[in-house]
Formats: structure tokens, C-alpha cells, sequence
């Protein structure tokens, strides 16, 4: 095999309370395609990818070039970055006929960030719950809308952390448990409705919204508006609704909310397929258009 394409849907994660253990993937993709010859790669991240896969591998290294596509915004709390590096994991893997198992390659993109969180969700679909390299995966009912406003900038995820406190209050670690773990139950049983209220946050929402300062009137709009709950998107800048019903009107609702200029609002449904190979160029043009994307070539086979 000389060329691969895979394609990676985006993820959002913490759900509020779940800080670095609770992801859902969403139905925006981007997708990573690797060919074997020369090529240049000016993204550090492709490189610092391609470096652990040969070592950990044990495979001799071959030039490859990789280009990337897709609708997967960058440094706004959506998993751009576990995107491409789970790209090239898998696109070298393939092309090197599959020296790691599946497993192994999430193993080694949980390691590039320390936390699983969107890792597992990139790597498997659905929503995830994760434990240092331990998950479970269930999958989400279609009916379960997210409902996504996207701001203009960009928020670093090391500058999003660095305002963090060293200690919290034991009462807000409390709560913070019980909503994660309601959280967990109702994605476990499909009880959507269970979901209102359980979004809450005392760990990192409060001190990182100095970097969106919008966030509390977005989430309060959303769920005036009909959401279930709303929460900031991995580190942000995106911040992410949840709903049963009317995701348009809370979508206008969250954009007025926020008034921001050059903010835009995204409905999307949670994947439960994970990372693909894209390999069936008949069902290209048909999957394509189903994911919005314009360059690519869809999957008709799952990773094992």
C-alpha cells in the first residue's frame, strides 16, 4: 500500500464536571492522508507522531508525506490536535501493515497529552469514560443533539491549565463527583432527560472563563433556550450544549448570548464509529457529503 487516508472525528470533553475523564466524539472529521515518498513536515506535531510510532513499532523509518483536511476547528476545545496525531498513527500503522494493534496506538496518543480524554473518544467513538488508560464506551442515541458555539480566537490548552488552582474545596469536589457520575449513568442508560442539571463544574469552568469571558451567559442563555446543559469544551474556546429538542432556537440563543464577532454555532450528533480507515472510493462521494467534508475518500471498514 502506497497511500491511506484516515479520518478522525472531532471530540468534546470534560462534560463539565468530568475534568480529564469523561469525552464524546462528534460527527465533524478531520482527515489525515499518508503516502509513502518524500515529504516535508512542517507541523511538529506530524513529526513528534511519526517519531513514536517508528520506535515504538521497532519498524525502520520510511519517508512519507501527510496532508491534512477536514472541518475540525484548531485550539478551540474540539480534539484538533488528537485528531492528527491519531492520523498519522493510524495512516503509518497501515502503511507499515500493521506492526501495532489498535489499543497500542491509543495508548501512545494518550501519552502525547497525559489525559485519555479525547484520545478515546477520537480512537473508539461514543462517549467515553476514562481511568489512566482504562475506558468504556457506550454509545449515544441519535436523538441527543450538541450544540456547539465556535468564538473566533483560539485558547492555548497550556495557558487554559496554568489557571488552575492547587486546591478546591472539598464541598466542590463533592459535587463535582455527583455530576460526573450522574453524567456517566445517564449516558450508560440512555436517560438523556437525566442529563438537566448535571453539568456543573467547580474544578476548571469557573477559573477559565477569564479566557471566555462569555461563558456563563452562553451556558445560562442555553438552557433557558431548552438545553439540557451546556459546558465549556475541553479547555475552550468552544462551548458546547446539550439538548433533546430545539437545537436551532438554542443555537440563536447562544450566539446572541455571546456577542462575538466572528462567532459561529455548529449542530452536530455524537459519532460511535471512532478513527477509520478511508479505503471504498465508490462510497466517497456519498460519505463525503454526509460529513461536509470536500477532499476525501470514506471508510468501509472499522480499525481493529
Amino acid at each position: 500500500m502506497r497511500q491511506v487516508t484516515v479520518r478522525v472525528p472531532a471530540s468534546t470533553s470534560n462534560l463539565g464536571p468530568g475534568f480529564d475523564c469523561l469525552g464524546v466524539a462528534l460527527r465533524i472529521y478531520n482527515e489525515v492522508t499518508i503516502s509513502r515518498g518524500r515529504g516535508e513536515h512542517p507541523v511538529a506535531m506530524v513529526r513528534q507522531a511519526a517519531a513514536a510510532f517508528f520506535d515504538r513499532a521497532s519498524t525502520k523509518p520510511f519517508a512519507f508525506s501527510c496532508s491534512i483536511a477536514g472541518n475540525i476547528p484548531q485550539s478551540r476545545g474540539l480534539g484538533s490536535s488528537a485528531a492528527i496525531r491519531l492520523g498519522v498513527l493510524e495512516g503509518l500503522n497501515e502503511l507499515a501493515e500493521r506492526p501495532l494493534k489498535h489499543r497500542e496506538l491509543f495508548e501512545m496518543r494518550a501519552a502525547f497529552e497525559g489525559h485519555p480524554d479525547n484520545a478515546a473518544p477520537a480512537c473508539y467513538g461514543g462517549f467515553n469514560v476514562v481511568r489512566g488508560l482504562e475506558r468504556q464506551m457506550f454509545t449515544v442515541g441519535a436523538q441527543l443533539h450538541f450544540i456547539l458555539l465556535i468564538p473566533h480566537f483560539e485558547v492555548a490548552t497550556a495557558k487554559a491549565r496554568a489557571l488552575l488552582p492547587a486546591r478546591i474545596d472539598w464541598l466542590q469536589a463533592v459535587e463535582n463527583s455527583r455530576n460526573a457520575c450522574a453524567i456517566t449513568a445517564a449516558f450508560a442508560s440512555r436517560e438523556y432527560a437525566a442529563l438537566r442539571g448535571a453539568f456543573a463544574d467547580n474544578l476548571h469552568q469557573p477559573f477559565r472563563k477569564k479566557l471566555i469571558p462569555f461563558l456563563d451567559d452562553v451556558i445560562n442563555a442555553a438552557e433557558s433556550a431548552g438545553a439540557l446543559g451546556a459546558f465549556l469544551s475541553g479547555s475552550g474556546s468552544t462551548i458546547c450544549a446539550v439538548s433533546l429538542r430545539a437545537p436551532e432556537k438554542i443555537a440563536a440563543a447562544m450566539l446572541a448570548a455571546a456577542n462575538s464577532p466572528g462567532a459561529r454555532t455548529l449542530i452536530t450528533a455524537a459519532d460511535n464509529r471512532g478513527a477509520r480507515i478511508l479505503s471504498n472510493r465508490r462510497n466517497a462521494a456519498r460519505e463525503a457529503s454526509e460529513a461536509g467534508l470536500s477532499n476525501s475518500t470514506i471508510e468501509n471498514r472499522k480499525l481493529q
